[in-house]
C-alpha cells in the first residue's frame, strides 16, 4: 500500500500510526509525502477558504494512482464527498478537546485581561472572545513546533491546539490546561483521522474495514453534518462535539452540542440534540437547522466592534504571517 501524507512532523506521525497498524496485519506498506496548498501558503486560513486546502493535492495523487490511501486529519476534510474516492476507515479517536500552551503554566482563567493567544482557528477565536476574559486573538500559522515556540519568545502569552495532536507527538507535558468543552467546543471531526481510497478499490476497502470504530464514525458524522448543513452560507466560526453514550434502556444514542458565534464575542449561539446512535446524520442535520432558527446567520452579519489594529503590529518576519484581531469583552 502507497500511503499518502502531507510532510509536517504531524501528518507523518499520523500516517505512521496508521502504517503501522496496517503492518502488524501483515500489509507492505510505503509512505509517500506529499506538497499540498495549506502546507506553501502562508495566508491566514480565512483568507485561504479552510477546508479544502489541505486535502486537494492529496486527492489528486489518489485520483492519479499515485498513491493507493491517505491518512487525513478529518477536521480538515471538506464535507462534500469527492468522486471517485471513499472514506473507507476512521479508526478510534483520540481526545477531541482542545489544550492550552500558556506562559507560566497559565490556565485561560489565570492569563490577566488584555493577553495574547495565537490561534488560526476563527472558531477558536470566536468562543474565546465569548468567554469574556478581555483576551486578544492573533491568527497564527504553522506547525506545532513555531507555534509553542511564539509563546517561549514571549511574542504572544498562549497558543491553543489540538490535544490530539499534542498526544500524537508525544508533547503533552507542554500543555497547561486541558480546555473543557463547556467554554471552547473543538472543530467537527477533531482527533479523527480519515483513510480515504479510490472507490473502485473494493479489496483495499476490506482490508480497511478492521480499523474502522463504529461509534468515532457515528459521533464525526452527526458533527460534520452541523457543518455541512451550515456551510451552505458564509463560514461561520463553529465548533461540534458528539458523545456515545447509553441510554436508561442501555441503547447508544448520540449526544451533540454545537456553537456558532462572531469573532468579537458579541453574537454566539450554543444548542444540543441527543437522539439514536443510527440517525447521527439527522441529528446533526436537525441540530445545524434548530441553530439557523434560532438566528445563526446573527454569525455572518458585520460586526459592531471591528477589529482594532495589533498593538505593536505583526509577528517578526522569521515567524509565520499573522493577521491581529483585537477581541474585547462582549458589551464593551
Amino acid at each position: 500500500m502507497r500511503i499518502g501524507s502531507r510532510r509536517s512532523t504531524l501528518a507523518l506521525t499520523q500516517t505512521g500510526l496508521i502504517a503501522d497498524r496496517l503492518r502488524t496485519l501483515g500489509h507492505q506498506v510505503e509512505i509517500v509525502e506529499i506538497v499540498t496548498e495549506g502546507d506553501t501558503n502562508r495566508a491566514s486560513l480565512s483568507q485561504l477558504g479552510g477546508t479544502g486546502i489541505f486535502a486537494t493535492a492529496i486527492r489528486n495523487a489518489l485520483h492519479d494512482g499515485r498513491i493507493d490511501l491517505t491518512v487525513h486529519s478529518l477536521k480538515d476534510l471538506p464535507t462534500a464527498p469527492a468522486d471517485g474516492l471513499t472514506v473507507a476507515a476512521i479508526p478510534q479517536r483520540e481526545d477531541p478537546r482542545d489544550v492550552l500552551v500558556a506562559r507560566d503554566g497559565l490556565t485561560l482563567g489565570e492569563l490577566p485581561v488584555d493577553s495574547v493567544v495565537g490561534t488560526g482557528a476563527p472558531r477558536r477565536a470566536a468562543q474565546l472572545a465569548a468567554l469574556g476574559l478581555g483576551l486578544r486573538t492573533r491568527d497564527i500559522r504553522g506547525n506545532v513546533d513555531s507555534r509553542v515556540e511564539l509563546v517561549r519568545r514571549g511574542v504572544v502569552d498562549a497558543v491553543v491546539l489540538a490535544r490530539a495532536g499534542m498526544s500524537r507527538l508525544g508533547r503533552l507535558d507542554e500543555v497547561t490546561e486541558v480546555i473543557d468543552p463547556l467554554q471552547v467546543l473543538p472543530a467537527p471531526g477533531q482527533g479523527a483521522l480519515a483513510l480515504e481510497i479510490r472507490t473502485a478499490d473494493t479489496q483495499l476497502h476490506e482490508a480497511l474495514h478492521v480499523l474502522d470504530h463504529p461509534d468515532t464514525r457515528a459521533a464525526v458524522t452527526a458533527e460534520r453534518a452541523v457543518l455541512a448543513r451550515l456551510e451552505a452560507g458564509c463560514a461561520a466560526p463553529l465548533g461540534a462535539l458528539a458523545e456515545i453514550s447509553e441510554d436508561l434502556d442501555g441503547r447508544l444514542e448520540v449526544s451533540l452540542r454545537a456553537f456558532v458565534g462572531r469573532l468579537d464575542g458579541s453574537f454566539e449561539l450554543r444548542r444540543s440534540m441527543t437522539g439514536p446512535l443510527d440517525k447521527a446524520e439527522r441529528i446533526g442535520h436537525d441540530l445545524a437547522q434548530q441553530l439557523l432558527d434560532d438566528g445563526a446567520l446573527e454569525a455572518f452579519a458585520p460586526s459592531d466592534h471591528p477589529p482594532e489594529p495589533p498593538p505593536g503590529g505583526h509577528l517578526p518576519t522569521d515567524a509565520n504571517p499573522v493577521t491581529d484581531i483585537h477581541h474585547q469583552r462582549r458589551g464593551a
